[in-house]
């Protein structure tokens, strides 16, 4: 049974019918202690990154000890962002910290000088990363496809970086270190290249 865990930052009805679709048997836990009987987490969000103050410390034992213990995790939007040290968001907030750095705004402006809108809106490619110094790509995310994003604020590129975006400057729009992923796109608005995404978690949970 997947958990999926509802800290009030959003709607989740897209995203259960989504993992539904993708054949996913979901729960949604009401308190941290109900998630000893996941087989795999997703926690999605949308927002302000102060949001995640309504995950305590209750939630974030109980959700690091599940990690650790080799359960399958994937954010997405502010539930990827969640998973570094902070963001420039809500500076008093802390993240969970399971990868290094911090969520920063995008800019407004490219290195050439033009000017791009801020908050990133619309549809956009993620180029997967690879070789040594990168984790492993995201599971059914195709180099170069087309995904929905809808952010003011994004991840650096480092070593948990599976895949990058440019808008302004690139940032990591998907990361990976062992059993933690995270997308900063919204693979249930992004058509069949999110549910491939959303499939392959699915698949790799139940495996």
């Amino acid at each position: 049974m997947i958990a999926l865990i509802d800290y009030g930052a959003g709607n989740l009805a897209s995203v259960r019918k989504a993992l539904r679709a993708c054949g996913a048997e979901l729960f949604e836990p009401a308190g941290a202690d109900r998630l000893a009987r996941a087989s795999a987490i997703v926690l999605p969000g949308v927002g302000h990154f102060g949001a995640t103050r309504a995950l305590d410390g209750a939630w974030r034992s109980a959700i690091r000890g599940r990690v650790e213990a080799g359960v399958p995790f994937l954010g997405i939007c502010l539930g990827m962002q969640w998973l570094f040290e902070g963001s420039d968001e809500a500076p008093g907030t802390p993240g969970l910290g399971c990868l290094p750095g911090r969520v920063v705004r995008l800019p407004d402006r490219t290195e050439a000088g033009d000017r791009v809108k801020v908050p990133h809106a619309g549809w956009n490619t993620a180029r997967a990363l690879a070789g040594p110094g990168h984790e492993p790509g995201i599971p059914g995310l195709d180099d170069g496809a087309y995904f929905y994003f809808t952010h003011a604020y994004a991840a650096p590129v480092t070593e948990s970086a599976a895949a990058i975006t440019e808008y302004g400057a690139p940032f990591a729009s998907a990361v990976r270190r062992g059993n933690i992923c995270g997308v900063q796109f919204h693979p249930e608005k992004s058509g069949l290249a999110g549910l491939a995404v959303l499939r392959a978690f699915v698949d790799g949970a139940r495996a």
